[in-house]
């Protein structure tokens, strides 16, 4: 894992299988496309010229038996963000938990090939020793945090508020429901109109108009902002947000640039983190390490960033009130020095626990125990009779893929 000053970056995959058909099958896509990168890289004979003595995997498990059995020397670690099947949508239509079968199995089976397995919070690894009891027994879980680059760097953006005399409060997020953007806009109309005199509410996030839900939530926000008697826009360019009249409360702003989100960050006087049971949450970090105070949810990896009272609040995501009472003492009640100790406690956490070196210490430490100690027994045991299980995977992933197209007809 120590560098040797040379980094060697190659790019593979991505040519062959499409990230979905139709919209759909994106599990099945998902794996093929993993599973046609190892084989791209074995058949070029990269593997074998590049003798790597380990392998790190993210996020997709699906591949490692694979991989294990076209290069048994290679230890193999697997980063888990969250399981897969608690994820997927639909499970209440049997169809679809019958779709699901074989990949449920097959990610559970597939991360038991892991030598080492980290998560990206505890309460990910909370979870995923709930849904994977057997495979914890198995295998100890390492919580590995993201991180966020904290090197000093130049501004793209100058210190001048993004809208002169206006205070705001942002929210970034994906126009997805289960982000529940809807409770930072029913917080904000819990202000009185005499307290959000000369403020806003920027709504910001990733949007794409292919995806239905996408398009679906904006619209169900925007009636939902109308229904409480607020007055909104939605914009799509910097330039058409700088030009946003004075009165539109709430601001909807889709597909930020990372210098429009910059100066988001910078200008905020508070950021609302809305999602419940979020895997981790990277915002809350962007903001914090540019000094805003977070407003998060009391669940999940938010309650492992933000500290109640000294660099944010966590508060119930069932109780709007809550969250009004936050944003009013924040821009009503606390002073300028109240507001810097908190600025300055969020800027020192991130970079004492959530910078590159703190994940590169982290990964050191696990990789240098994971090559020392003795290689998965299990994959040694299994190894031989792999080619038949794969067989009989893949035989049951075509009879559920043709299972579900035809109930799709």
């Amino acid at each position: 894992m120590r560098s040797t000053g040379t980094l060697d970056v190659r790019v593979r995959g991505n040519t062959l299988v499409p990230p979905s058909i139709l919209g759909r099958f994106s599990i099945v896509c998902a794996i093929l496309r993993q599973l046609h990168l190892i084989l791209q890289v074995y058949l070029t004979s990269e593997l074998r010229s590049l003798k790597p003595g380990a392998f790190f995997v993210d996020q997709l498990s699906a591949g490692l038996p694979l991989l294990q059995f076209l290069y048994p020397q290679g230890r193999m670690f697997f980063y888990c963000h969250f399981p897969d099947l608690l994820l997927a949508q639909g499970r209440q239509k049997w169809w679809k938990r019958a779709y699901r079968v074989p990949f449920d199995f097959w990610e559970q089976w597939s991360m038991s090939f892991a030598d080492a397995i980290a998560v990206n919070s505890d309460f990910t690894k909370g979870v995923v020793s709930r849904t994977w009891p057997a495979l914890v027994r198995q295998k100890k879980l390492e919580t590995v945090y993201p991180c966020v680059d904290t090197k000093p760097r130049e501004r793209k953006t100058d210190n001048e508020p993004l809208w002169k005399g206006m205070k705001f409060i942002l929210s970034i997020n994906r126009f997805e429901r289960k982000k529940d953007v809807a409770l930072a806009i029913k917080a904000f109309a819990g202000l009185s109109k005499a307290e959000r005199a000369g403020l806003r509410l920027a709504v910001a996030g990733g949007y794409d108009p292919r995806v239905a839900e996408n398009v679906s939530y904006h619209n169900e926000l925007v009636e939902l902002a109308e229904s409480l008697g607020l007055k909104n826009m939605t914009v799509k360019t910097p330039q058409t947000a700088q030009a946003v009249p004075r009165d539109v409360e709430v601001l909807f702003l889709q597909n930020v640039t990372n210098i429009l989100k910059e100066m988001l960050l910078l200008s905020a006087r508070l950021l609302v983190y809305t999602p419940a049971n979020e895997h981790f949450g990277i915002v809350p970090l962007e903001a914090m390490l540019q000094g805003l105070p977070v407003l998060a949810a009391n669940t999940g990896g938010p309650t492992e960033t933000v500290v109640e009272g000294v660099t944010g609040w966590l508060r119930s995501p069932d109780n709007v009130d809550e969250w009004t009472a936050v944003m009013n003492k924040v821009l009503h009640q606390l002073s300028a020095d109240d507001l810097a100790k908190i600025s300055e406690a969020g800027i020192k956490r991130v970079k004492n626990g959530f910078g590159e070196a703190q994940m590169a210490e982290r990964l050191d430490s696990i990789f240098d125990h994971m090559l020392q100690g003795q290689q998965n027994q299990k994959r040694r045991q299994v190894i031989s009779t792999m080619l038949l299980l794969s067989a009989g995977g893949i035989g049951l992933l075509a009879a559920t893929v043709a299972l579900f197209t035809r109930v799709l007809r």
